[in-house]
């Protein structure tokens, strides 16, 4: 016989193991559940607050979040869900260990993603193809209303690292780590550069009807929102990206340089942790949007 269902008040989810260790440096998990198709256990405390990591790429996260969802060793009925992971930024759009709060989760993949020099009538090389019910997720806006009014005023960590890539970019003097809203964009294909740094605004632009603000880039949050989705459980996510690193490099970098580096690495996993936090304990402790 299995042992009682884990009842799981907020579901924290990240990617790989840097991400998760502040959140077992810092919480108190006392029970563990092994769920078949899960590549690592679900580490739960005594409130609810629970803890996964879903692997990296859509594939990874999708798999292992279908896996929770249908799991009878969970009891999901109350849960939320929170992303809590790193990411990139463009440099104009964000800042190196900012947290951004998603209302739009849009996919990058799915589309016609073309050279530019072979189809130059087409804007960024970019045609949005047939349309999947998987492209753009927007998520609820008192959910994450109420998550980013919980976090907007927290002092966030920087690193000299972080402080030092900021000045080779112009549109980053004076720029620490805050906390706002703005939106994700899901792909596992790892780009770089500026044009492609464009396509991703243009994707976001299409995809959300000029609603959302690109700011994040990210390999897993589609995956989970369409698997949250499909399980009815779309408006109990919240989707919580920091930057490691710029999607562009500057003017002294090439790409190649920018792809092996990640000057924002060390807030960026800290600040996942403060702001995503303070959200899951009122989660955990019953407080809800009003």
């Amino acid at each position: 016989m299995h042992p009682p269902r884990q009842q799981v008040s907020v579901l924290v989810i990240t990617m790989f193991e840097r991400e998760a260790e502040p959140w077992f440096d810092s919480e108190s998990f006392t029970r563990q559940v092994d769920i078949p198709g899960l590549g690592s256990p679900v580490h739960c405390a005594d409130n609810g607050l629970c803890l996964v990591t879903v692997g990296t790429g859509k594939v990874n996260a999708a798999i292992s979040m279908a896996a929770i969802l249908a799991s009878d060793r969970l009891d999901l009925r109350n849960a939320y869900f929170l992303s809590a992971g790193i990411g990139g930024t463009p440099p104009g759009g964000g800042t190196l260990g900012f947290a951004g709060w998603a209302d739009w989760v849009v996919d990058w993949d799915l589309g016609h993603h073309l050279l530019p020099d072979t189809a130059p009538d087409v804007p960024h090389g970019y045609l949005p193809g047939i349309e999947t019910e998987t492209t753009a997720f927007h998520l609820d806006d008192d959910l994450v209303s109420w998550a980013y009014e919980s976090t907007r005023h927290l002092e966030l960590q920087d690193s000299a690292e972080a402080e030092e890539a900021r000045q080779n970019y112009p549109e980053q003097e004076g720029k620490v780590p805050y906390v706002t809203r703005c939106d994700t964009i899901t792909g596992d294909n790892y780009w770089a550069g500026e044009e492609l740094s464009a396509r991703a605004s243009y994707i976001m632009d299409l995809r959300t009807g000029r609603q959302g603000n690109y700011c994040t880039t990210q390999m897993e949050d589609t995956a989970i929102a369409a698997a949250l989705e499909r399980y009815g459980l779309l408006h109990r996510y919240l989707s919580l990206r920091t930057a490691s690193n710029f999607d562009q490099p500057h003017k002294e970098q090439s790409v190649e340089e920018l792809l092996g580096t990640y000057p924002g690495f060390v807030p960026a996993i800290a600040n996942a942790y403060i702001v995503g936090s303070a959200v899951a304990h009122r989660l955990a402790s019953g407080e809800r949007p009003e």
